[in-house]
């Protein structure tokens, strides 16, 4: 059995011009230089307070507390008005429906995301059931810190040795690492490829059909990493 843990954001789903434009207006309402689209990707991953105040370069602090709660007031006054929700990636649809399908297979989310955020996600695109555990920045400390890993392998019943962290920022590289799990990285997110590998990514993959070759034939599923193609 084979546990494969897919980070949210940059991942399985486009979220970061939705991520920015409520960044820019929490900047704005504290009186803040806008951050640049890229130093919002670089962040994105972390629980949100951590990531604001590692935009900041600064400790958790009484404003920082205060911004966090103003971005979720943009994001969901953006989700009241019948804001788009964060499209999935290419190829990631028939991905996970075909790993879900197997019984070789167990898949779970770990995201920086909320719980109420990724709930939305992934029941908008009915994803839901597909997964049988997930972790969020509400049930565990922030990444990189392995908790959100090893309490899914926990609830699976899945060594760390037998799971498959699929991220696209070096803290999922990280967390898989510091976790006992194989890190995998993805192309097509916010992170760059060389940092990835340098995070401890045994593979980076360019598109899922990469992802679905790490698990083989169905009942045949491989012990390593190896079949994947890096980058």
């Amino acid at each position: 059995m084979k546990l494969a843990l897919f980070d949210c954001d940059g991942t399985i789903v486009d979220s970061a011009a939705i991520i920015h434009a409520c960044m820019e207006r929490t900047f704005d309402d504290f009186g803040i230089a806008r951050p640049g689209l890229d130093h919002t990707k670089s962040i994105i991953g972390l629980t949100l307070d951590i990531a604001i105040a590692q935009m900041l370069s600064r400790p958790l602090d009484p404003e920082i507390a205060a911004m966090t709660a103003r971005y979720k007031e943009h994001f969901m006054l953006y989700r009241e008005a019948g804001g788009a929700l964060e499209p999935v990636y290419d190829g990631l649809m028939d991905l996970i429906a075909g790993l879900a399908a197997r019984d070789d297979v167990i898949l779970g989310v770990v995201t920086g995301k909320s719980r109420r955020g990724l709930d939305a996600i992934l029941a908008h695109h009915g994803l839901t059931s597909s997964f049988f555990t997930t972790r969020t920045a509400d049930d565990c400390p922030s990444k990189p810190h392995p908790a959100m890993v090893l309490e899914c392998c926990a609830e699976a019943g899945v060594p760390p040795a037998q799971t498959f962290v699929i991220g696209d920022a070096v803290y999922d590289m990280q967390m898989a690492v510091s976790a006992g799990a194989s890190a995998i990285g993805v192309s097509w997110g916010y992170g760059p490829v060389d940092a990835l590998k340098a995070a401890g990514a045994s593979q980076v993959v360019s598109h899922a059909d990469e992802i679905a070759a790490l698990f083989g034939s169905a009942g045949h599923p491989l012990g390593s990493v190896t079949a994947a193609h890096p980058v």
